[in-house]
């Protein structure tokens, strides 16, 4: 779109206030050069959801230019709805929506309805998600090892075929084994190249892969991080700053807890703490844990990860149900909205703000990440 300005060498060109607020409501930039004849504007017609972006707005006046710079800000959210049988329900139109920030109503103004038995609604098309698939190969998982590699090559088949996958794996290091790509071959290399190390970084893994990856993606972003939940070997890296890493980011976590308990206990490399006060042998983590509470740590932790971005947790005990959840996880991405809107409180304090959805038919459960972090 060009909207024609008088221009004049040597002159400047003002425009009256009320037009110039309605001009940036729609534009991110504007810049006028006196003695051109040509004026750039780059109409704000294609925002790709995501919060991570920051609202200024710079006006510069000088003798020679005027420039007048906006970014904006768009929080996305991703959204499941389900009936009170937990049936999906995937037809819902954006006026049945309503999103608060801190108890405040927001207006709707990004709205993307999930696909139809593959196919996107009419007048919809849905875009495709950036995720990373975040695989534990520390020693616990030393007797899974092919087990998880089957259920993730699996679960990579399912999406489709423009999802990007980025291929990660971890244990005292994070491997970044595959870029963002759709390339079945380049996924299935890299995801069986996986072998197992010693220690778990999960809480760096997190980190990295949000701010170092995730947080330059486009669009759509979801992480799916199958572990056991452990960390043992983070360094620079904490529970505290994964989670708020998390909470910043605009990308659901979907946490797979895979079951290594059993083997953890068998495994006789395992450090031990002696005997318990019923006389039998304690287990402990490398770092001094014991097991039995480094585990319930684990499953409260990923739990929470899941609550707070809006994704969903899951636990698997065996190869069976590690594919199930994989099958579930799948299904449960094609049938997400996403919905967005530019915050009515611009003051960027770093501090959490609490999101809330509802739609307007009964006995409906929502299903969206419950806070996000505005800096």
């Amino acid at each position: 779109m060009f909207i024609p300005l008088p221009t004049g060498r040597g002159s400047v060109t003002r425009l009256p206030a009320l037009k110039r607020r309605a001009i940036l409501n729609r534009l991110v930039a504007i810049k006028v050069i006196p003695g051109l004849a040509l004026t750039l504007i780059v109409p704000l017609l294609a925002i790709s959801p995501g919060y991570a972006q920051k609202e200024k707005q710079v006006s510069q006046r000088g003798a020679d230019e005027d420039v007048v710079r906006v970014d904006t800000t768009l929080v996305t959210l991703p959204v499941s709805v389900s009936d009170h049988h937990g049936k999906l329900i995937r037809d819902l139109k954006r006026e049945q929506f309503h999103i608060y920030e801190d108890g405040v109503l927001q207006e709707i103004t990004y709205f993307e309805s999930p696909d139809s038995a593959g196919h996107p609604p009419s007048g919809a098309t849905q875009k495709p998600f950036t995720l990373a698939l975040l695989l534990d190969v520390s020693d616990s998982t030393e007797f899974k090892l092919e087990e998880i590699q089957h259920a993730a090559l699996a679960f990579v088949a399912l999406l489709r075929p423009d999802d990007r996958v980025i291929v990660v794996s971890f244990d005292k290091r994070v491997n970044f084994l595959a870029e963002a790509t759709n390339d079945p071959e380049k996924l299935r290399q890299a995801i069986s190249q996986t072998r197992t190390g010693v220690g778990t970084s999960l809480y760096g893994a997190l980190e990295s892969v949000i701010k170092q990856r995730l947080s330059r993606a486009v669009g759509r972003k979801a992480i799916v991080l199958l572990t056991d939940g452990v960390d043992t070997a983070s360094v620079g890296a904490t529970s505290e700053s994964a989670m708020r890493a998390a909470q910043e980011s605009d990308a659901a976590i979907y946490p797979i807890q895979y079951n290594t308990y059993g083997d953890f206990a068998d495994n006789p490399s395992r450090q031990t703490s002696g005997t318990d006060v019923f006389g039998a042998i304690a287990h402990a983590t490398r770092s001094g844990e014991p097991a039995s509470e480094a585990y319930k740590r684990a499953n409260l932790y990923l739990r929470l990860l899941a609550d707070k971005t809006g994704g969903h947790f899951q636990y698997a005990d065996s190869p069976k149900n590690l594919t199930r959840s994989f099958e579930r996880l799948a299904s449960q991405l094609r049938q997400q909205y996403t919905i967005g809107y530019y915050p009515k409180n611009k003051v960027a304090d770093g501090m959490p703000r609490q999101v809330k959805v509802e739609v307007t038919l009964p006995r409906m459960t929502v299903r969206t990440r419950k806070s996000y972090i505005y800096k």
